[in-house]
């Protein structure tokens, strides 16, 4: 069908649309629409129905707006607002770029000087990292818009993100040279502009050009503190070490606690000697009395009586000044034990000291030290024994400290954390509230107490503590999610897992999966507006960060443990319940079924009361929600699909969701070992052997030794040899792989070799222990002998993996440990006093004792067992 052109009053009432979608006002868009399309003549103008198609889809009604673009495009082919723009916008907001990219090449046949449509395209094109095409479109938006200065940038970015770094600096200079300003005026977009060509210069190796261009306009610069670092990063480079000195001095003036600083001017003097490093710092000592940087560095690199010296100097200025970080900053020394035995010795010798005549030495000159300076030094003394894992004398100085001042928070947190790394998280949960109760408006301490309660697997507790910083009128849980709060959505999904709540825990893993989604879709609004506020560096180093997002910590902890989860269920996948308790009432008496159902009865009454109260809550905080979307014409997008933990729980091909979180971390965290062995796990249990062999090779890279390594390894041998359904091309690649990795020795051989090498190490006894059982189950008693060895010339012995034996013991993995798991368990106990996991049978529910002196079962069901 042709293009239909509508008369002036319809005209009119279609620009007024288009102004509504812009303004994102859909709701009078629509009643405009509704006028132009009630008119017989025009009930089906093509344009029209596109629009008002686009206009539905910003409202949530995806297939009603899919429906009236395509009869739009249906009628008006040749349009390309219906046909094919606003078809690309429609798949744009689905999050279909290749999709929407193809439907603006297609608007361009029929338009192709439309600078909107252009400028739409190169947004997608940046956004999926076409550098060639987004190249391409920008230099057509320069030919169409050569006066605009954002058609200049990104045709200079396109060659920058394209490495072709010379020919962005030229495309610069020249637009440079366009630019009108005074020598004397502060600009300070000119100035970004400036910052940015430098430092395209210098990702071009142009060390020498930098340099001049950085010198010739450093009065039109306003950020003058990254002009001297640039300068010092380049005199540097160049070779022109005095210089590059002089201005690693005056930025330590600018800022003596700079450790940065010091580092330059370290590489700028070149010392020879440990002496003349020293003396660097002896100089700073001179010029800046009061600064800690210069005094903690000099730690890293002396030794010896020198290094006591520094820190004994260093120390006593800090505990005099009573500052609570010293511990941290000092934490980096801790692997090496001369330094920590001086740093020991140097204390609790301050210690006694303070205690007796209130002075860091006798032989000091009659100075006494205020009594908080013996809080500060005990407060250190309970994190140094708590580092080196002597937890018993961490807890006799931190309350030594508490005693003495039982109102300082820092106190509360330090016995929470000892208590946590002793393995006791629920008395940790109970200390860190203390400190939460001592000061209820601080944000911190809050957000630590509810963290050390999830890890309590206390979430309903953790949860009433956020809501004390949460918005009103929501559930704390709900408008965390909105602020992507993800430490705390990690710790729910650890906390649910542990707790064998899977469901629960995979909805916490794909809400942050959701997370990383929305912040790569954010991106858009970055792609128009650095170019036209020219903060161009800000700009690069945020595409730079977006390409390799997903290497973040809380991405990672995310992805391992939904893998896991999948894993666990697709290895024990969850029955349906009412089967399982038909067979397990079949052998029931009548009077025991008859007590079983009314058992169940109340339960389900009282889950029912419950399921009713939340219902009710949450169909307030739907209507609150709603009622604020209607006010709000900026609401964009429909309602996202909910995440259902039953369903989660009961997806069909746990694998291939394992896969989905497994990808990024292959493309982007391959220096983890983790990463290469969870990819065995799924490949092992997918029966994928060339993708196995690849995992434990990249895995084998890294660490040859791991003690999980060399289980997968085990296991891959084994499985080779037991499959019969390999082609003979796959059997010949694997066997050559095989010889390499294992030699011309078998699995048992190869186990046996691993437990000579690392015979001292219990971890490595541990994954050699569970491979014997595993080649071999009658080998189950030599097995339990290796793993539970708990003799004090053994390395590695920690709380995690004991916990880790005992498990293994009682889950058969181990074969028939199950005699020898008690008494595993009290010498467990010997070692580790605290550690809740080793605690005799009976100790958690001793503890569970309310102030009144009851226990805290629920009532009802002590009185209905009766």
């Amino acid at each position: 069908m042709p293009t239909v052109t509508l008369p002036p009053k319809e005209n009119a009432l279609f620009k007024r649309i288009l102004r509504c979608y812009e303004h994102k006002q859909y709701r009078n868009g629509l009643k405009f629409c509704k006028q132009i399309l009630s008119n017989p003549k025009f009930a089906e103008h093509g344009e029209t129905l596109a629009m008002k198609g686009l206009t539905l889809n910003c409202l949530g009604k995806k297939e009603e707006a899919y429906e009236l673009v395509r009869r739009g495009l249906r009628n008006d082919l040749k349009s390309h607002v219906c046909s094919w723009h606003v078809y690309g916008l429609l798949q744009r907001s689905d999050k279909k770029y290749d999709e929407a990219i193809k439907c603006y090449r297609n608007a361009l046949k029929w338009d192709k000087d439309n600078l909107q449509i252009l400028r739409d395209l190169s947004l997608l094109q940046i956004q999926m990292r076409d550098l060639e095409g987004y190249r391409e479109t920008r230099y057509q938006l320069l030919q169409l818009r050569p006066a605009q200065r954002a058609s200049w940038i990104g045709y200079a970015i396109a060659y920058h993100l394209l490495e072709d770094y010379e020919m962005a600096a030229k495309i610069l200079e020249e637009f440079r040279k366009t630019q009108q300003t005074s020598p004397d005026k502060v600009d300070y977009e000119y100035s970004e502009l400036l910052l940015y060509q430098n430092q395209v210069l210098r990702e071009a190796g142009l060390y020498k050009e930098a340099l001049e261009h950085l010198t010739t306009y450093e009065k039109q610069i306003c950020d003058k503190l990254a002009v001297e670092e640039t300068k010092g990063i380049l005199l540097l480079k160049l070779d022109r070490l005095e210089e590059a000195a002089d201005v690693y001095r005056r930025l330590q003036e600018r800022n003596p606690e700079n450790w940065s600083y010091y580092h330059g001017l370290e590489k700028a003097l070149k010392p020879a000697s440990v002496e003349e490093k020293q003396k660097i710092y002896e100089e700073a000592w001179v010029k800046y009395p009061k600064g800690l940087v210069p005094r903690r560095l000099p730690l890293n690199f002396l030794s010896g009586e020198k290094f006591r010296e520094c820190l004994d100097k260093y120390l006593r200025m800090n505990f005099s000044k009573g500052c609570p970080p010293v511990f941290t900053t000092l934490k980096s020394l801790y692997h090496d034990k001369e330094k920590v035995s001086i740093i020991e010795e140097l204390v609790v010798g301050y210690e006694t000291t303070l205690n007796s005549c209130r002075m860091f030495n006798q032989n000091d000159d009659g100075k006494e030290e205020p009594p908080t300076t013996l809080l500060w030094v005990q407060y250190f003394l309970a994190q140094h024994y708590d580092q080196i894992g002597e937890q018993a004398l961490a807890l006799e100085y931190i309350n030594a400290a508490i005693e003495s001042t039982p109102t300082l928070i820092e106190l509360f947190l330090i016995k929470a954390k000892i208590y946590k790394h002793a393995g006791n998280i629920k008395e940790a949960a109970r200390w860190m509230d203390e400190a939460q109760a001592l000061d209820t408006a601080d944000r911190f301490i809050n957000s630590k107490c509810a963290k050390y309660m999830l890890k309590a697997n206390m979430v309903k507790e953790a949860e009433e503590m956020c809501c004390k910083f949460t918005r009103e009128g929501a559930s704390a849980v709900e408008n965390l999610n909105e602020m992507q709060c993800m430490w705390f959505q990690t710790e729910c999904a650890l906390a649910y897992k542990s707790m064998n709540k899977y469901g629960e825990a995979l909805k916490k893993c794909h809400e942050i999966e959701r997370h990383f989604v929305e912040i790569t879709d954010d991106q858009f609004d970055f792609h128009t507006y650095c170019m036209r506020k020219m903060t161009l560096r800000s700009y690069v180093d945020l595409l730079k960060l977006e390409d390799v997002l997903r290497m973040h910590p809380f991405y990672f902890k995310a992805a391992k443990t939904a893998i896991e989860i999948y894993l666990t269920l697709h290895d024990n996948p969850l029955t349906d319940e009412n089967k399982e308790l038909e067979a397990d009432t079949a052998n029931l008496s009548d009077k025991e079924l008859k007590k079983l159902r009314n058992k169940q009865r109340r339960a389900q009454k009282k889950a029912q009361l419950e399921e009713e109260k939340k219902n009710a809550e949450k169909e307030k905080q739907l209507k609150n929600q709603k009622k604020k979307k209607e006010d709000d014409d900026e609401e964009i997008g429909g309602p996202k699909e909910e995440l259902i933990p039953e369903k989660l729980a009961k997806v069909e091909n746990p694998l291939e969701e394992a896969v989905k979180f497994l990808t990024p971390l292959k493309n982007l965290v391959k220096n983890k070992i983790e990463t290469h062995l969870l990819a065995f796990e799924i490949y092992f249990r997918k029966e994928k052997f060339l993708l196995m062999l690849q995992s434990v090779k990249r895995a084998f890279a890294i660490d040859p030794d791991h003690p999980w390594l060399h289980q997968c390894l085990v296991r891959f041998f084994k499985a080779v040899l037991e499959s019969k359904d390999l082609a003979e091309a796959v059997r010949t690649v694997l066997k050559q792989e095989i010889k390499r990795l294992f030699g011309d020795t078998n699995a048992k051989s190869f186990n046996e070799a691993l437990l000579s090498k690392h015979s001292n190490s219990i971890p490595h006894r541990v994954a050699a222990a569970k491979m014997m059982y595993y080649l071999d189950s009658s080998t189950g008693k030599k097995a339990v002998e290796l793993a539970t060895a708990l003799d004090e010339s053994l390395n590695n012995r920690t709380i995690q993996i004991c916990t880790e034996v005992l498990e293994s013991l009682r889950n058969g993995s181990l074969g028939d440990g199950k005699e020898i798991a008690e008494t595993y368990r009290a010498d467990c106990h010997k070692i580790f006093p605290y550690t809740l996991a080793f605690m005799p049978p009976g100790y958690e529910e001793n503890m569970k004792v309310t102030v009144n002196g009851d226990v805290s079962a629920e009532p009802e069901e002590l009185a209905n067992d009766m």
